[in-house]
């Protein structure tokens, strides 16, 4: 589970929440959160904001140097 997914599921929000939040797509945050696909620089800081810097941008941008081993087994092989 990459961080934010990780956080916003602890802070209990919906991916449609944040998403409308971000004025952003529901399917694009649903692909950023499963590392399928990296979020702008912008959506990043806006994200990191979001959540009050209980998550810093580089885990948003970069989220495979902040999973456990597990998680990067399972997003390696949604790649496949």
């Amino acid at each position: 589970m990459t961080p934010l997914r990780r956080i916003r599921e602890f802070k209990k929000y919906s991916l449609a929440e944040v998403a409308d939040a971000m004025s952003c797509d529901r399917g694009n945050l649903s692909r950023i959160e499963t590392g399928k696909q990296r979020p702008s620089l912008e959506l990043a800081a806006n994200l990191a904001d979001f959540f009050k810097q209980e998550i810093s941008e580089l885990e948003i941008l970069y989220p495979e140097r902040f999973m456990d081993k597990e998680d990067l087994s399972g997003t390696e092989k949604e790649k496949a």
